[in-house]
């Protein structure tokens, strides 16, 4: 996923957290907002409780490329964050993918069905 299209500044996570919508799934949480932007960013976090270094990574890059293959699809001008959570561990790509899709979809951001 490119550097622009990445949520990197305290300032950001923080105003989707006070201010943004929140979806809850057993594998994740999804907190999102309207940005003044062209485009969408992504913000992904994992903490300490899902396990070590390698656990945690593997989690974020498997959730980071689930959002690039769904990013052609979604709606623009959206800041979203998806929060890991214990029920991701061991799931295989393919759930997570369909998981967020899901979500994504029900809360609209999903500009069009396959």
């Amino acid at each position: 996923m490119h550097q622009h299209l990445r949520l990197r500044h305290p300032d950001d996570f923080l105003r989707l957290k006070t201010q943004g919508q929140v979806v809850h799934h057993p594998f994740f949480t999804i907190s999102y907002l309207v940005n003044d932007q062209a485009h969408n960013r992504y913000g992904v976090i994992t903490s300490k409780r899902l396990g070590k270094a390698v656990k945690r990574n593997r989690m974020r890059r498997q959730i980071r490329e689930a959002l690039r293959l769904l990013h052609p699809r979604l709606k623009v001008g959206f800041d979203v964050v998806v929060i890991a959570k214990q029920g991701i561990i061991g799931q295989p790509f393919s759930s997570i993918q369909e998981a967020l899709r899901q979500k994504l979809n029900r809360v609209g951001l999903v500009s069009q069905l396959e």
